[in-house]
């Protein structure tokens, strides 16, 4: 993976203490985007001399655990006031012990658990088995519809059981080489949470522990004393909200925050950016069973006649490279083999003919979903696609929709008189398994699929039930049968992050820091 860059390069060692502030011409015109300006409310004194204050797009809707698959929920909450038995490395794919400190296979279903001694709760209480298998069952067999179970274990029904304080097993109804992976997406709660309902404010056993929500104005975390491993560097963590990516920019130079996420180039985060490859690829989801959309040629036809070069280099700023599969590199599954389609509007507009004289409606209305701010420049995105495809011969037109109302059209069941339509979506695979991906999304009854077909669907069953090197290649050929034979997507871009650091802030971002940002990973710099 290409090493994420400073542009420029800041010092590596400034003194600590807040920046200067950014010239009052700059700062005003940022903040003249917000009715009360960009001063966060009550931050010196909320945040404390030794605390890291972070900007976010959005106030977490909750800090439930089992929602922590949830982008706005996960940032906040995963490693650091809930924590999983394991824990995925960014950077090589590999699990690393985290509430476990070892776990083996004992039987074709079945998985045993040693868990780690001396951990307790933020109120106390030792985390035992008992704890973990009731976290589990929690998230997967509880019936209070966890994010968490769809996305990671789908219809799969597994069964925790506690063998004694600190040994666990898991068993799982057909063999399942990666249930360990999948497990690490299940934060562990003691057995004192509620079974029944979500929890707005979980305690967990991670470094920091919930000190203050200000519902609106800010969250502060605090460092737990009783942390079973490193404390981390800063005492608390100041978490406060600004839609606006130019104000979120702004409040970094201005000494307001320590970190941003989620910015555009068009910010002015300026020296402060920091670029990393995050875990997004950026695609449209073809309604191919519908007319003319049913039809390969016209399918194919969309593909040549999207320029993803220049929609990387103009619209996305160069932020992104390329697509031509959801799965990228450092993903089991990943194909290399698959290249972006290439932008051929002559080709396109050939396809198109073809269809049209063998009696395809292709003059059948499309309409392009777009959903607003899922990157940036969204709508301008689209208005490139829908110029491409009006160029080959189409008919297209874009409604762009708020996250809400776009949900209906994501997952199943979809609404039934929308007519064909092409899907603005994003899909991040922050478990690093095809498994994740290919279900779900291309799968004849994915919860997010428009499409499949029954080869394709033995395909991926097949690639499932693997472990090791016949994963990935089941993976990956599954992959290409899709890019060949179905193309139900036009893939756009791997997509590539921005978020803005404070001088005297130390923090690596990896693929991972969009969904989820480790507080103990941040340091003071120097």
């Amino acid at each position: 993976m290409k090493p994420p860059l400073r542009r420029p390069p800041a010092p590596s060692r400034r003194p600590q203490g807040r920046r200067a502030a950014v010239p009052a011409a700059a700062l005003a015109a940022a903040c003249a985007l917000l009715a009360g300006g960009c001063t966060v409310a009550n931050s010196g004194s909320a945040a404390g001399a030794d605390a890291v204050q972070i900007v976010l797009p959005e106030e977490p809707p909750t800090l439930e655990p089992c929602d922590a698959s949830l982008t706005a929920t996960g940032r906040v909450v995963r490693s650091n006031i809930t924590e999983p038995l394991a824990e995925r490395v960014p950077e090589t794919g590999k699990l690393e012990p985290k509430l476990a400190t070892g776990w083996r296979h004992t039987s074709p279903t079945t998985w045993e658990f040693t868990l780690r001694q001396g951990v307790t709760f933020h109120d106390g209480t030792a985390f035992t088995a008992k704890d973990a298998a009731f976290s589990i069952e929690r998230a997967t067999g509880s019936g209070i519809e966890c994010n968490v179970d769809g996305y990671v274990f789908g219809d799969s029904e597994i069964t925790a059981t506690p063998l004694n304080g600190t040994t666990l097993k898991v068993t799982s109804p057909q063999p399942d080489p990666i249930l360990p992976l999948r497990l690490s997406f299940v934060e562990m709660v003691p057995t004192t949470t509620a079974a029944t309902s979500k929890v707005r404010e979980p305690v967990g056993t991670g470094p920091y522990r919930i000190d203050a929500w200000n519902q609106g104005i800010n969250l502060r975390l605090a460092r737990y004393d009783g942390y079973w491993g490193k404390a981390p560097d800063y005492a608390a963590a100041l978490y406060t909200w600004r839609a606006e990516g130019s104000v979120r920019a702004a409040m970094i130079s201005s000494g307001e925050a320590d970190v941003a996420v989620g910015l555009a180039p068009a910010d002015g985060a300026g020296d402060n950016a920091v670029e990393y490859p995050n875990n997004e690829t950026s695609y449209l989801r073809m309604d191919a069973d519908k007319p003319p959309l049913d039809d390969l040629r016209v399918r194919r036809a969309i593909n040549y006649a999207i320029d993803r070069k220049g929609l990387v280099a103009s619209v996305f700023a160069g932020l992104g490279k390329p697509a031509g599969q959801l799965v990228p590199d450092g993903v089991t599954g990943y194909n290399p083999g698959i290249k972006a389609w290439p932008y051929d509007m002559k080709r396109a507009k050939t396809l198109i003919g073809q269809a049209r004289a063998d009696g395809v409606p292709v003059r059948t209305k499309i309409t392009i979903i777009g959903r607003n701010g899922i990157y940036p420049k969204a709508a301008e995105a689209m208005e490139v696609v829908q110029n491409a495809l009006r160029e080959a011969g189409l008919n297209v037109e874009v409604k762009m929709l708020d996250v809400n109302a776009w949900t209906e059209y994501l997952l199943r069941p979809f609404p039934g008189n929308a007519g064909p339509t092409l899907l603005q979506a994003q899909h991040g695979n922050q478990a690093g398994d095809a498994a994740f991906t290919m279900d779900q999304i291309y799968g004849s009854k994915g919860a997010q699929s428009s499409y499949g077909t029954p080869a394709l669907d033995k395909k991926i069953q097949r690639a499932a039930r693997a472990a090791g090197s016949d994963r990935q290649a089941g993976f990956a050929d599954a992959l290409a049968h899709q890019n060949e034979k179905v193309v139900r997507d036009a893939v756009l871009a791997h997509m590539t992050g921005i978020i803005a650091l404070a001088p005297d802030v130390s923090y690596k971002p990896n693929r991972a820091s969009g969904d989820e940002m480790h507080l103990a990973e941040i340091h003071p710099a120097g």
